[in-house]
C-alpha cells in the first residue's frame, strides 16, 4: 500500500472542507427556511438561491476574506452565502431589498452560528439606493470586499454604482449570469466589448473565476453563471476625478450607443473634432475598439479645448488629468 503524497493529502483535506456542511445550508434547509418565513422566490427580485455548501465556500475562498475582514454582501436571501462568509471569520453588512428575507436572516444566523450574530447586520434596502451613510461599518473601513450572488438583470448597475459610491470598495466576487461575467472581463475589438467593460475598467481589473451550474441553485435558472473577481486600481480622490469620470462615460455611453459607427460619427454632436488629434485618437476607428483609457483621453481633450487650454506640447497620450494612464 502507498502512502499518499502531500498533495492528495491537500487535495483530499480541501474535499472534506467543502463536504463538511456543519453550520451551512443544504437544499432541505433553504426550503424549510423559506416555508417557514413564507418566501417564494420572485421573478422581480431575480431570486435563485444557492443550495449547496461547497459552492458558498468556494466563493469565499475566491474573494479571499478571513477575520475581521469588512464584506458587502448584496442580495444575501435567505443566507446561504452569508453564512459562508462569516464562516470566514469575516464582518458582513448584507443589502437585501426584500423586507421578508431581510427580517429572516438575522434569525437564520442566529441559530446556524449563533458566536458570529455580532458580525452581522442587514440593511433592508434597493443596493442602487444605498450610500455610506446607510453603512457606517463599511464606510468608515480602510477597505471592504463586494461578495454577491447577484440578480443577473441588475448585475452590472450596482456593481458600478458601488464603485462609484464607495471609493475604499477595493475588490469584488460576484456570481452573475455567464454573459453578463462575459461582458464584464471582456476586452477592446472583441464584439462583446461595451458600456459595462469600459465603465468597469475606470476602477480597476477584473477576470473570469469559474463557472457555476445550474444545479446549485433552488430555483434552478435557464442560465450557467461564472464567478467575476476583480481588484480596484483606480481611485476618484477629488472633484476633479469625478467630473472626469462623468465625461468619460458621457463618451462611453455615446460611443456604444452607436456602436457600428466610427467614432467621428457617433460623438460628433458632443466631441470638438479637434479633440481627436489632441488626444491621438483615430476618428475612423469603433468606440468597441478603444480602451477606457483612450476614452479618458479625449473626454480631457475636449474639457481642454472648451476650456482653450490647448497650448504647448504637453499632448494627453501619455497621462491625461485623471492620473490614469491613456
Amino acid at each position: 500500500m502507498t502512502n499518499p503524497t502531500a498533495s492528495q493529502t491537500n487535495e483530499s483535506a480541501a474535499h472534506q472542507a467543502d463536504t463538511d456542511d456543519s453550520g451551512l445550508l443544504g437544499a432541505a434547509d433553504i426550503r424549510r427556511i423559506a416555508a417557514e418565513a413564507g418566501v417564494t422566490p420572485t421573478k422581480k427580485f431575480g431570486q435563485n438561491f444557492v443550495i449547496d455548501p461547497g459552492t458558498v465556500r468556494r466563493i469565499a475562498r475566491t474573494a479571499e476574506i478571513g477575520d475581521d475582514d469588512q464584506v458587502m454582501e448584496v442580495g444575501p436571501g435567505l443566507g446561504s452565502l452569508t453564512l459562508a462568509l462569516l464562516e470566514t471569520g469575516a464582518h458582513v453588512t448584507a443589502v437585501e431589498i426584500d423586507p421578508p428575507l431581510a427580517e429572516r436572516i438575522p434569525k437564520t444566523v442566529a441559530e446556524r452560528m449563533p458566536n458570529a450574530a455580532e458580525r452581522f447586520r442587514v440593511i433592508n434596502k434597493d443596493a442602487l439606493k444605498v450610500t455610506p451613510d446607510d453603512t457606517p461599518q463599511l464606510a468608515n473601513a480602510e477597505s471592504f470586499t463586494l461578495v454577491a450572488n447577484l440578480p443577473y438583470n441588475v448585475a452590472t448597475p450596482i456593481i458600478i454604482t458601488l464603485l462609484e459610491r464607495y471609493p475604499n470598495l477595493n475588490s469584488f466576487v460576484v456570481m452573475v449570469q455567464k454573459e453578463v461575467a462575459d461582458r464584464l472581463t471582456a476586452q477592446p475589438g472583441s464584439k462583446i466589448y461595451g458600456t459595462p467593460t469600459a465603465k468597469l475598467h475606470w476602477f480597476g481589473t477584473s477576470e473570469r473565476a469559474g463557472i457555476i451550474g445550474r444545479n446549485v441553485f433552488w430555483p434552478a435558472p435557464n442560465v450557467d453563471s461564472a464567478l467575476v473577481k476583480f481588484t480596484r486600481t483606480h481611485t476618484d480622490r477629488t472633484e476633479a476625478d469625478v467630473d472626469a469620470r462623468r465625461r468619460t462615460f458621457a463618451l462611453v455611453d455615446a460611443a456604444f450607443a452607436q456602436r457600428r459607427k466610427t467614432l467621428n460619427a457617433a460623438l460628433k454632436k458632443i466631441m470638438p473634432k479637434e479633440a481627436f488629434a489632441l488626444a491621438g485618437v483615430d476618428p475612423t476607428l469603433r468606440g468597441e475598439t478603444l480602451t477606457i483609457d483612450r476614452f479618458a483621453a479625449l473626454a480631457d481633450a475636449a474639457a481642454r479645448i472648451e476650456a482653450g487650454d490647448t497650448d504647448g506640447n504637453d499632448s494627453v497620450n501619455g497621462t491625461d488629468t485623471t492620473g490614469k494612464e491613456a
